[in-house]
């Protein structure tokens, strides 16, 4: 095998492997935290320097809307309360008109029922005279026929 002597001490294929390995692992790893620790930095100097945004006409917006929705919600309260009372006041009206209805049916039944009961007294009054005038012994007419 193949082996390396420095200042006295031999080294071996294994051995100058295991070292050669060690020292890249060091290395890389040193690399590893430099670039972390400079990435670390930057973001630092990133943050420092980082403003926020100006907002104010989102909120601007976000208010007007809420004032747009409020007026829009009082407005369709407002229809609802005035559907409802109209509502109400048609179904009274209708309780109404249904009442004037009924009464001049009822009206209507009473005067039909006064002139039947008129014409039949007029009736019965006509039947009498006819019947006294045909009884009548002095028109040479009698109700019986000869």
């Amino acid at each position: 095998m193949a082996s390396i002597e420095y200042q006295g001490i031999k080294f071996s294929g294994g051995k100058f492997f295991i070292i050669l390995s060690l020292l890249g692992a060091i290395i890389g790893g040193g690399w590893t935290v430099y670039k972390f620790y400079d990435d670390y930095l930057d973001m630092k100097a990133k943050i420092e320097e980082y403003t926020a945004p100006d907002l104010s006409k989102y909120d601007e917006e976000i208010a007007v809307l809420k004032s747009e929705l409020d007026i829009i919600s009082d407005v369709a309260r407002d229809m609802r309360s005035d559907m409802k009372a109209d509502l109400r006041q048609q179904a009274n009206d209708i309780r109404h008109i249904t009442e004037i209805v009924n009464d001049v049916e009822d009206r209507q039944k009473e005067d039909t029922r006064e002139v039947f009961d008129e014409l039949k007294l007029i009736e019965e009054s006509l039947d009498l005279q006819i019947n006294k005038a045909l009884n009548n012994p002095l028109s040479n007419m009698s109700a019986k026929t000869k």
